[in-house]
């Protein structure tokens, strides 16, 4: 069974895919109750689900008419979107879970299919580049940075 959290983040995203500029603004409270939740758990869910690396930007407004505002990041060019990935996001050391959250957002932007996905984990895990963690991230950014470059530029 699918905990809260799962059912928050699929709720915003699919709303954010019908919204025809592919943002949206909500209000904590407002989604908290819908959900049967603390506002907390809406925190959580945005904070971890709906970053950057995800392909997100989130903006909010705190007092009595705050709001918070998810944007979906749209594609303008592959290599606009490798210059963001590679010199931005990932630089010169990433870690496996930032990494991850990056091969997730190839896959859900449709460039990658599910076994490079996998493929791209399983190539950049720790369980894989047995080094030093220091080493080892290093190692991961420019394997990631590699494999995106051959993804985007084919």
């Amino acid at each position: 069974m699918r905990n809260i959290s799962d059912i928050i983040e699929q709720h915003l995203k699919s709303i954010i895919t019908e919204s025809p500029n592919g943002s949206i603004e909500i209000q904590r409270s407002e989604l908290a109750d819908l959900f049967q939740c603390v506002p907390s758990q809406i925190n959580y869910v945005i904070n971890t689900r709906f970053t950057v690396q995800k392909g997100y930007i989130v903006e909010s407004k705190r007092g009595g008419g705050g709001y918070i505002r998810i944007r979906k990041v749209q594609i303008v060019s592959k290599a606009r979107l490798q210059e963001l990935l590679t010199e931005e996001l990932i630089g010169e050391s990433i870690t496996q879970s930032v990494g991850n959250a990056i091969i997730e957002r190839l896959l859900e932007d449709g460039l990658i299919s599910q076994r490079e996905a996998a493929l791209m984990k399983i190539a950049t895990s720790r369980n894989v580049l047995m080094i030093e963690p220091n080493l080892r991230d290093k190692l991961r950014a420019a394997m990631l940075k590699q494999m995106i470059e051959v993804i985007l530029l084919k």
